[in-house]
């Protein structure tokens, strides 16, 4: 049995924005019934260009209708780049995270907005040059090795965790395999200088502040940078963060993610008394 988070449950038992925008800017369909978790999104802008409606439609598990009532409340007020950037742990994040098994179902959230915005922008539909590799789900190629990099992924069962390729038949798990070690070594670690101290300190403030503490924020929360020692990076949680059950999981899937994109990947976060 797995176990959810308070938010989850809240988004599962109250989902809000369901239904369909009317006359929508952007609208797309992802998954299917047939393989278990289907989700239509569409979303609306207003005069400024920010995102002011967003409904959803899910046939699926919990996870499933969560991670799309999430979304509908993350991007509201954003622009389409901004809406663009969100990933699915973000989504997850938002959450209070998801067990392993379920994250294929905000993958399935991200994927949704992706196309509907390509909907908004006149992108065809289907990706060019994409090939199916998993029949029994309908997964390509270019969505596992999509959710690969996101997430660095390093095993078969991760990628069907993330995206359901290889939880069928089970025909395709070489092919799958094949796409990880080939994404694994395509991928060149970036050359990133050394940082003194006060470098790092300065940029690992400047993303908590530019990519963190807004989702934070948003849910009545906050973090506090107590100090860096060398490769930890010592946070205090406040509001509702610093009680919520599921803060250890924001930290490591959501805030150490962050951080080690945007400043190095060597860092670890520690949650220390403010």
């Amino acid at each position: 049995m797995w176990e959810y988070t308070d938010k989850v449950k809240e988004h599962f038992l109250n989902p809000q924005n369901v239904g369909e925008v009317e006359n929508p800017d952007g609208i797309a369909e992802v998954g299917s019934i047939a393989c278990g978790d289907a989700l239509k999104f569409s979303f609306k802008l207003d005069e400024n260009k920010r995102i002011k409606e967003a409904k959803f439609k899910t046939f699926g598990c919990a996870s499933a209708i969560a991670s799309s009532s999430a979304l509908t409340e993350m991007i509201k007020g954003m622009t389409i780049e901004e809406a663009a950037k969100v990933t699915n742990r973000d989504i997850a994040a938002y959450l209070g995270g998801l067990p392993d098994e379920k994250m294929h179902c905000s993958v399935m959230g991200k994927e949704a907005l992706e196309k509907a915005i390509e909907n908004y922008q006149g992108a065809a539909a289907t990706e060019p040059g994409a090939k199916i590799v998993c029949e029994c789900f309908g997964v390509t190629d270019r969505e596992i090795e999509r959710a690969i990099r996101e997430n660095n992924l390093t095993a078969v069962e991760e990628v069907t965790n993330y995206t359901k390729a290889g939880g069928g038949c089970g025909r395709c798990h070489d092919d799958i395999q094949a796409i990880i070690e080939r994404v694994r070594a395509e991928a060149k670690p970036a050359v990133r200088p050394k940082l003194t101290t006060i470098q790092k300190i300065k940029m690992i403030e400047e993303a908590l502040e530019r990519e963190v503490r807004p989702s934070l924020r948003h849910d009545g929360g906050n973090i506090e940078l107590i100090d860096v020692v060398g490769n930890r990076v010592l946070v205090a949680m406040h509001g509702a963060c610093a009680s919520c059950k599921a803060s250890n999981i924001t930290l490591k899937n959501f805030v150490e993610a962050k951080l080690r994109d945007l400043v190095s990947p060597d860092l670890i976060i520690e949650e220390v008394a403010p």
